[in-house]
C-alpha cells in the first residue's frame, strides 16, 4: 500500500462554499489515511466550460491534474461522508480506468469517480478535450472510455442519492441531488441531521481562553486574567515589563 495521502478533488460553487466545507471536514472526521484534498476552482484551472455548477466538466480534468499518475477520486460538492474513505479507494482495481457507482442512473456515475490517472484510455482528458462541446460530448456517461469493460464499480452505500434512492440505513455517502440541507425546502430529507451535526461541528470552535490560554502569546494581569498582547491592557503591561528591565 502506498504512504501517499489519498487524493482526493471536491467540485467547488463559489454559490454555496458551506458546501464544501462541510464535505472535506466530514472527510478528514472519519479518514483513516492521510488525505490530500483539493477543491476544482474553475477560474484557477485552463478551461471555462461550465453547465449546472462551475465543476460540470472540471470534474474530468483529475487525471490531467495528478500528471497521469496513480489513483485519485472525484466528488460532487453536495455530498457527505459517513464512513471511512480509504474503503472508497479499496475499489480501486488494476486494470480499470475509472470506477464508479454503477447501479445508480447512468448520469450520475461521474459524481464519484475513482480515476486510475495513469490508464491510457484517461489521457484524452486533456483540457482542451474537455473544452470542445464538439469532441467531449457526453463525458457524464463516461463515453470517452469506449471499452465498457474498463469501467470498474463500487457499491451503492458510497453514492446514495437521497430522495432518489430507497431509504438505506447505514449508507456511507449520502449524495443531496436535490440541495443540501442547508436549504430550508431539503430540510427533513434522509441523512438531513448528518448534515446539519457535520455543519454545526465544523462551524463551532472552543473558547479563545481553551486554545490559546497557554501560549506565548498572551500576557496575564496581576488579578490573575489572561489576555492576547494586541489588548490595549496587555500591551501596557508589556511597556512596563520593558522599562523596569
Amino acid at each position: 500500500m502506498s504512504n501517499q495521502p489519498l487524493r482526493i478533488f471536491i467540485g467547488f460553487d463559489e454559490r454555496q462554499p458551506v458546501s464544501y466545507t462541510v464535505l472535506q471536514n466530514s472527510i478528514l472526521q472519519r479518514a483513516s489515511r492521510p488525505v490530500a484534498i483539493s477543491p476544482l476552482v474553475l477560474k484557477t484551472l485552463p478551461i471555462t466550460r461550465r453547465g449546472l455548477t462551475p465543476f460540470t466538466f472540471s470534474r474530468f480534468l483529475v487525471p490531467w491534474l495528478c500528471d497521469w499518475q496513480g489513483w485519485a477520486l472525484f466528488l460532487d460538492l453536495d455530498m457527505l461522508v459517513l464512513g471511512d474513505i480509504a474503503e472508497l479507494f479499496a475499489f480501486a482495481e488494476e486494470g480499470k480506468a475509472v470506477v464508479v457507482c454503477q447501479e445508480q442512473q447512468r448520469f450520475e456515475w461521474a459524481s464519484a469517480m475513482l480515476f486510475n490517472c495513469a490508464h491510457p484510455a484517461n489521457r484524452v482528458l486533456q483540457p482542451d478535450y474537455v473544452e470542445d462541446p464538439q469532441r467531449c460530448r457526453k463525458p457524464h456517461s463516461i463515453d470517452w472510455i469506449g471499452d465498457e469493460g474498463l469501467i470498474g464499480s463500487f457499491p451503492a452505500v458510497w453514492n446514495h442519492c437521497v430522495g432518489y434512492n430507497p431509504p438505506r440505513p447505514g449508507a456511507k455517502l449520502a449524495h443531496y441531488t436535490m440541495g443540501i440541507p442547508a436549504f430550508p425546502e431539503i430540510r427533513g430529507c434522509e441523512y438531513s441531521e448528518e448534515w446539519m451535526a457535520e455543519f454545526r461541528n465544523c462551524t463551532s470552535t472552543q473558547p479563545w481562553l481553551t486554545l490559546m490560554g497557554n501560549s506565548v502569546h498572551v500576557v496575564k494581569t496581576e488579578d490573575g486574567r489572561i489576555l492576547p498582547k494586541l489588548a490595549p491592557e496587555a500591551r501596557a503591561i508589556m511597556a512596563r515589563q520593558a522599562t523596569a528591565r
